[in-house]
């Protein structure tokens, strides 16, 4: 058994960015980064390579190369959890012992609890801007179609960036109509909530947009069955507690796939009854163990599961995990802050920005950039300004905007 300081689950956004902002303020504690993969992604970028901005390398970084100066990594995945002994088993047989244990193990796309789903990806039309490989061939159809049924699809929550689903439909649009062939085209989104977006404010800039596009909205509806040869999609579609089976012939589909929490933390102690990493939603702090921390997607945290959040939960994260280390309460408040940057077309975004309960949380005042209106201030932001943000500044603890402000530290 080897024994650590701080011991972190996954290598994704939230785990990478947390180990930087802890290494960055005490360089001596030893720092295990546990994760199997050897590609780390970018995964914001998905939407934008799905829209022909982007092309799919560009959002793929090796994961050796990624890794905080002064940590460790684990190339293996995680068996079980003994919080009780502060022990972590991994698949590889090591066990790792930690001072301070940290979970940041992202989310499950769970592409199987669709029937006939994962027969027919990347092929008969049927796509997802959810996965690196399927991404340019969003894109592709967009270019190839010129007339037929395009359906876009988003399950129940929660899912990483709720946003991402009309994302690829907004930008499928803007090309169909910049190519003159929209008129062409039925463009219907299946939603399986009840409204477009979560957060109010922002409604009336894509329902303009929506409008614009003639997109037929449909609300209640959760795709629950997909025959790629037939190109028939099948939605459960519940309204007054009743359930009616629709079937809708497709030429394109765009799927965003349910999403739960990874077995090995379902599964585990550190789980609650929805099997999410059982954290406080202020102080990022396990409910039940005080050396156990969780953030990022795979938290229990009620907040919009997108980058923008992980980057404001690590430093949060990491002064908190240091307080703990060191004897002493948390200092550092999570406001449930979250992005969404919602692409209306090529060159605009309706930038939402928002906290715990819907409140608004602007990073610039109206006047440099009004988030609740589209606007090419913000496309810069997304498409310029936020890569280089991710990879040279939150994944090596730069925490620039996101500095958190701490409590008074009592005597």
């Amino acid at each position: 058994m080897s024994r650590h300081d701080i011991v972190i689950v996954g290598g994704g956004a939230a785990g990478l960015a947390t180990a930087a902002s802890i290494l960055k303020r005490k360089k001596t504690l030893d720092v295990v980064v546990v994760d199997p993969a050897t590609k780390h992604y970018y995964q914001p970028g998905w939407t934008l390579v799905g829209g022909g901005v982007f092309k799919a390398p560009q959002t793929e970084r090796q994961m050796g190369d990624l890794i905080p100066r002064g940590a460790t990594w684990k190339k293996a995945s995680v068996a079980s959890f003994q919080p009780d002994q502060n022990t972590v088993s991994l698949d590889n047989g090591e066990e790792l012992s930690y001072e301070t244990l940290v979970v940041a193990p992202g989310l499950k796309l769970n592409w199987a609890g669709i029937d006939g789903l994962e027969e027919t990806l990347g092929k008969n039309g049927v796509t997802s801007n959810y996965r690196y490989d399927l991404a340019p061939y969003t894109w592709e159809l967009v270019q190839s179609m010129k007339k037929g049924r395009a359906l876009f699809t988003q399950p129940p929550m929660p899912i990483k960036c709720a946003g991402a689903p009309q994302k690829a439909m907004y930008l499928s649009c803007d090309a169909w109509l910049r190519r003159g062939v929209l008129k062409n085209m039925e463009v219907e989104f299946h939603n399986a909530g009840g409204v477009l977006f979560g957060v109010e404010t922002y409604v009336p800039a894509l329902m303009e947009y929506v409008n614009k596009y003639g997109i037929d909205l449909c609300f209640f509806d959760n795709l629950v069955k997909v025959d790629g040869d037939r190109k028939v999609a099948t939605f459960a579609r519940t309204k007054d507690d009743q359930t009616d089976m629709i079937e809708r012939e497709f030429d394109m589909m765009h799927v965003c796939p349910p999403q739960t929490a990874p077995d090995f933390i379902a599964s585990s102690p550190l789980a609650n009854e929805a099997g999410w990493v059982d954290v406080d939603q202020h102080t990022l702090t396990h409910n039940k163990y005080d050396n156990v921390f969780g953030l990022g997607d795979g938290a229990s945290t009620p907040n919009a599961k997108t980058a923008a959040a992980a980057r404001k939960q690590a430093p949060i994260a990491a002064v908190n995990i240091l307080q703990h280390m060191a004897g002493k309460a948390p200092r550092a408040m999570y406001d449930g802050y979250g992005s969404c940057p919602l692409t209306v077309e090529r060159g605009k975004i309706v930038l939402a920005e928002f906290g715990y309960g819907g409140a608004l949380l602007p990073s610039f005042p109206s006047w440099v950039l009004d988030g609740t209106k589209p606007t090419s201030s913000a496309w810069f932001l997304k498409e310029t300004m936020l890569p280089p943000i991710y990879w040279k500044g939150m994944l090596k603890g730069k925490e620039w905007m996101v500095k958190p402000s701490l409590l008074k530290q009592s005597a």
